[in-house]
Formats: C-alpha cells, structure tokens, sequence
C-alpha cells in the first residue's frame, strides 16, 4: 500500500512538474508575442514611410497622400512675395506669379497636364491636382456633360 501512495505521489509530481513547464513556455510566448505587437505598433509610422519611399523609387511612380499643400492668406502682396520665395538652381526666387484654377475630370488630369507642360514658360512649372470629394451637384453635372471623355 505504501508502494502504490508513493508511485501516486511520484506521478502527481511529476504531472504538476510538466504542467509547470507548460506554463513557464505559454508564458513565454505569451510575453513575446505581446512585445512584438507593440513594437509592430510604435514602428508602424516609419515602417510605411520607407514603404512608400521604397515602391516610388522602385516604379518611378508617386504614392498619393505624401505630399501636401497649403492655401494662405496674405494681408497684402508685398506679404505673400516674402512668404513665397523658392529655390530654383541654388538661388532664391521670388518671382510674381498667378495662381490659376482648372477643373476638370480626373480622367483627363494627365492630358491637361501634358498640355501644360508643353506651353508653360517654366522647366518645371507647378501643376498639383486634388479630387474633388464633394461638391453642387448641380455644377458637377454641368462638369460632365461640358467636358468630355476622352
């Protein structure tokens, strides 16, 4: 009888020493996978942004959202000429220039902007496109039925 107590007593041991080791390896995992997550989390910004710099160099193509642009109000010219210079081939620029607005569907983006380049005085002249999200429905219909598809 004692015989059979003690190999029950060895074998309840033995049950609570793996299970312990169950334990200390689920864990462990436990533990690890909560800190990849939050690395995963905090790197995430930075990850996307070498992301988005990688497919642009790789295709040559631009990622949309990487840029912005800003509308700012000015008191008066003179303000917006000291606001606005720009470098162009290592000097600052503050030449007078007019902002013009051209609507059109996104569809024909590349061809105004083909057109543009061919006629415009600039090497490089500024051309930025944003879509419209909403809008008077009434004057984006007249939008449709004036310009056409191509």
């Amino acid at each position: 009888m004692i015989f059979v107590a003690a190999n029950r007593m060895e074998w309840l041991f033995q049950r609570c020493n793996k299970e312990a080791g169950h334990n200390s390896v689920f864990r462990s995992v436990l533990l690890m996978s909560c800190l990849f997550l939050v690395l995963a989390v905090s790197m995430y910004p930075g990850l996307c942004s070498i992301g988005v710099q990688l497919q642009s160099v790789l295709t040559g193509s631009y990622v949309p959202g990487h840029h912005s642009v800003l509308l700012v109000n000015s008191p008066n010219e003179q303000a917006a000429r000291d606001i606005g210079r720009y470098y162009w081939k290592g000097e600052i620029q503050d030449a007078s220039e007019i902002l013009m607005l051209v609507k059109t569907k996104t569809s024909r983006i590349q061809q105004v902007v083909d057109y543009i380049r061919s006629v415009h005085p600039y090497a490089n002249p500024e051309v930025l496109s944003f879509a419209v999200e909403d809008g008077s429905l009434a004057y984006l219909k007249w939008m449709d039925e004036a310009i056409p598809d191509d």
